[in-house]
């Protein structure tokens, strides 16, 4: 599995945990989100792995 995509899983995941269990921390865990959207766009654009 490739290292991104195991990233954004974990960082989707924790963004889901932090949502449903944590509502009060709102925008602290809309950022793992959107981390994680970022991610995967540059990860379908570059096609290549951004670091060794």
């Amino acid at each position: 599995m490739n290292t991104w995509l195991t990233i954004v899983i974990i960082i989707v995941l924790l963004w889901a945990v932090g949502f449903f269990a944590l509502p009060g921390v709102g925008s602290l865990i809309h950022i793992l989100l959107v981390i994680a959207v970022i991610l995967v766009v540059v990860w379908l654009l570059t096609g290549k792995k951004l670091w060794k």
